[in-house]
């Protein structure tokens, strides 16, 4: 089912991604996009990693999907397979989706909370949407990673779910506006933290906009932010970003107005540069080939063992189906940095 949200790209936006321009001072990335999961894929929008930028402070994925109908049979339906060298965060705006894994945690996220999956040197899990008679009929969400730093990246795998996160009012840029609610659900933004884990510094927030409004963002200016487009009119300093699309503002930045003509959903991601090198294949976050290939091998050599693996476990979830990692390509990846150029 594709995306009734990913409206044509107009042709200044395409030249800024074939290109790498910026429109009005604003670095766009913008997605593709790409299927998630088996047989029943769900299509998201895929903004990071970018052809121009691999990274936003720690955050190294960016993954935006739905609206989509329940019922219809496009939710979410990931069989059981490995992370390593990573946390993935799963947050909401409409729907559940439930979460197993091989460390025995089972947590049904919804709007409001946030799972957050410490994958460290393996784990195992999958993702569903909900199957119970009052579950909500549409999905509506984002997948995010974010790089764990080399001293973190073989620590134990952990699992923390949170059913509220801190939320706050913005207030508009204009004293006839809308208040903005904000929802903090990792790291900190305007004096409140998020209970969620995260190691490297970061931030995590929903902006809520109800009808025609804007919020004044009082950044930190030692980070790099990105504004991820959830629903069609959100704006960034007045320009336009397409759905799934992230504008994204440099060390430096102090302060953005981010605006929706018509209500819905904004997510500000932001950090620390992070200045590591790290090779991404597939579901693995690593320092180099060998090894992204090393646990590529054990996750296959898992799949066909009766027995429980010892890196990456096992999840009670779809009759033992997994899902099989992809062939490494005939050549050494090498890390790679913030942007091409690094």
């Amino acid at each position: 089912m594709s995306n009734a949200e990913a409206n044509p790209i107009e042709a200044q936006l395409q030249a800024a991604y074939e290109t790498g321009q910026v429109v009005a001072g604003i670095e766009l990335l913008l997605p593709r996009e790409v299927p998630l999961g088996g047989p029943r894929s769900l299509p998201v929008l895929r903004s990071l990693p970018n052809k121009f930028r691999h990274f936003i402070g720690a955050w190294c994925f960016i993954d935006h999907y739905g609206p989509v109908d329940v019922p219809s049979g496009a939710g979410m339906d990931v069989p059981p397979h490995p992370h390593t060298g990573l946390q993935t965060v799963s947050w909401l705006f409409s729907g559940e989706v439930v979460h197993r894994d091989s460390i025995g945690s089972f947590h049904e996220v919804e709007p409001g909370g946030v799972n957050v999956m410490t994958a460290g040197r393996g784990i195992t899990h999958s993702e569903v949407s909900a199957d119970r008679p009052d579950r909500a009929r549409v999905l509506h969400g984002v997948q995010l990673w974010v790089a764990l730093p080399a001293a973190q990246r073989d620590i134990a795998p952990a699992f923390v779910g949170l059913d509220r996160c801190p939320s706050l009012r913005l207030p508009s840029p204009t004293t006839a506006g809308t208040p903005v609610e904000a929802t903090i659900f990792m790291g900190e933004f305007a004096g409140l933290r998020s209970p969620a884990p995260s190691f490297p510094p970061l931030v995590g927030v929903e902006l809520a906009f109800s009808g025609c409004a804007e919020a004044q963002l009082d950044l930190e200016p030692s980070y790099e932010h990105g504004i991820l487009a959830c629903s069609p009119g959100i704006t960034v300093d007045d320009v336009e970003l397409p759905v799934g699309a992230v504008g994204y503002l440099p060390t430096g930045t102090d302060r953005a107005i981010v605006g929706a003509s018509d209500g819905g959903r904004a997510l500000l991601l932001g950090g620390a540069p992070f200045e590591e090198k790290i090779v991404m294949f597939w579901n693995f976050v690593g320092s180099s080939h060998d090894d992204v290939a090393a646990a590529r091998d054990e996750w296959q050599r898992s799949r066909s063992s009766a027995g429980t693996d010892a890196r990456f476990g096992r999840v009670d979830s779809h009759e033992g189906r997994t899902l099989a990692a992809p062939t490494l390509p005939n050549v050494r990846l090498s890390p790679r940095g913030r942007t091409r150029e690094d």
